[in-house]
């Protein structure tokens, strides 16, 4: 049975964002919030009927909002509103991120501070829950007065115009999917082309799916560090609880905690403890790998609660409040999501850029303390990893151009109504390049350190990390003469993608 979320005054957490964009929950209004919707609805018809020009209700928009629109020219604007708002160039984004904007937008209007009807949120529901996906294109959005063209594409379709996404990837109109669906083709009335468009929904959207993306991969890399550490011969001694108390940061606190766990029963580890070892101080990406990793960390948790906030928020202009008032504000900027996307971009460079050295580490006979030369099985006739290594520092350098932050930029719009914008959409567009990115680079780690790992035979890795070398084993075969390296690496990206490896890890270490 399709499990179905009830969606209450806009309570949504990231977990049913997630849910619900990719794994396709349903998803209806509580009666409750039904009637609340209804109630808002009816100051905006209140406002509608009166002599007095209302922003959104009875005027243009923007720069045009000087303009008083007699009552019988209301449903030609809204049209209008919508047909020229949607007016996005490039390619179409992905079917997660639209159906996580269309959520976003029918969690704001469910709030009631929106005005729009209840028919209108049941059609974006109903819409959502057919798995209809609009077109919405790269670019259009500016990330202030919401995400305006983005919103817009949906809205179009709501009304029968405009193209959606086949599951196949194909294109058709969406009046054809509306009618396979059953589901009328919205009329827009008052203030609802506003209500539709304005809001941060496509940046929070995919904000929501980032940290949960990030917040994975950041456990795979505590798991390539340690699985690396162990192929260099490294010491496990620096990451020991008491010395990480001395720096009370608690993702770096839990990042050595992970990495002490997973070296936990290694021969490979235990065959060069004590005195006759003597190499002092491993090198930084290995001795450090905490710092980095929790730093990282704490930028996620920064932003979850930027996010949980926006998931408490009621985002539109005008908005109606709880007495009855519409007044126009300026909660539609972007900036807290802006800069929230803009700061993980920082940290995840820095986590691929580690991983990057400790994969040369291991690849280079002259510091990988007895491994073959760029672990190729003969070396000279083999090239083992060698051009694997290329591959993840182009993709270092491309995450490194990448975090260079969208939301110091910014361009004026509107006849200059809209003079600063947050760029929060490009922000969110290249922090989803940069997490593809970081799980290139740490497939490839792990390909390499799996490798290594077993080039240490007969000396066995410790439970934990032979567990993911062994669930590796399932997909890509082990040492042995050169093999085509591209399908092993978007194999070993697809297992982590999967989860797999983190189920895997976590089971190993008790929860």
């Amino acid at each position: 049975m399709r499990h179905v979320h009830k969606l209450v005054a806009g309570e949504l957490t990231r977990q049913q964002v997630v849910d619900i964009a990719r794994g396709g929950t349903a998803v209806e209004l509580d009666p409750d919030t039904e009637r609340a919707v209804e109630a808002t609805r009816r100051h905006i018809d209140a406002l509608a009927a009166a002599e007095e020009p209302t922003y959104g209700v009875s005027t243009g928009f923007g720069a045009l909002a000087v303009r008083h629109i007699p009552a019988e020219r209301r449903t030609a604007l809204q049209q209008s509103f919508v047909r020229s708002h949607a007016a996005g160039a490039g390619p179409a984004v992905e079917a997660e991120v639209v159906r996580s904007l269309m959520l976003l937008r029918l969690r704001t209007i469910s709030t009631g501070h929106t005005g729009a009807r209840l028919s209108t949120a049941r059609a974006l529901a109903a819409a959502l829950n057919a798995g209809i996906v609009p077109v919405v294109h790269e670019h259009g959005s500016l990330g202030c007065s919401g995400d305006l063209a983005p919103l817009a594409a949906v809205a179009l379709a709501l009304t029968g115009e405009g193209h959606v996404l086949a599951p196949d990837g194909t294109t058709r109109p969406a009046a054809d999917a509306l009618a396979d669906a059953g589901i009328e083709p919205v009329v827009l009335a008052e203030k609802e082309g506003l209500s539709l468009t304005n809001g941060t929904d496509g940046m929070l959207g995919m904000l929501v799916l980032a940290l949960h993306d990030l917040a994975e991969l950041l456990e795979i890399a505590d798991l390539t560090a340690a699985m690396s550490v162990e192929a260099l011969l490294g010491t496990d001694r620096v990451f020991a609880t008491d010395l990480h108390a001395l720096r009370p940061h608690p993702g770096q606190a839990r990042s050595a905690d992970r990495i002490h766990r997973l070296l936990a029963g290694s021969e490979i580890v235990a065959s060069h403890r004590g005195p006759g070892c003597t190499r002092v101080q491993d090198a930084y990406s290995l001795r450090c790998a905490p710092q980095v990793h929790g730093s990282a960390a704490d930028a996620v948790a920064f932003a979850e609660t930027v996010a949980d906030r926006e998931l408490a928020a009621a985002i539109d202009n005008p908005v109606v409040l709880d007495d009855g008032r519409v007044e126009s504000n300026g909660n539609f900027h972007g900036a807290p999501l802006a800069h929230a996307l803009d700061y993980l971009a920082i940290p995840l460079a820095d986590v691929a850029s580690m991983a990057e050295r400790r994969t040369d580490r291991m690849l280079d006979v002259a510091r990988s303390h007895g491994l073959p030369a760029f672990l190729a099985d003969d070396p000279g006739v083999d090239s083992g990893h060698m051009i694997a290594h290329y591959t993840q520092a182009g993709v270092v350098a491309e995450l490194k151009r990448l975090a260079a932050p969208a939301s110091v930029d910014s361009i004026p719009t509107s006849a200059m109504q809209e003079d600063h914008v947050s760029m929060g959409w490009a922000a969110a567009r290249k922090l989803r390049r940069a997490l593809d990115g970081l799980r290139t680079v740490l497939a490839v780690e792990l390909l390499t350190a799996a490798r290594a790992l077993d080039l240490r035979a007969p000396l066995a890795p410790a439970p934990g990390t032979a567990a993911a070398r062994d669930l590796l084993r399932t997909r890509v075969p082990g040492p042995g003469p050169d093999a085509h390296l591209a399908p092993q690496i978007a194999e070993t990206e697809a297992l982590l993608r999967s989860g797999a490896v983190n189920t895997t890890v976590q089971d190993h270490l008790g929860g």
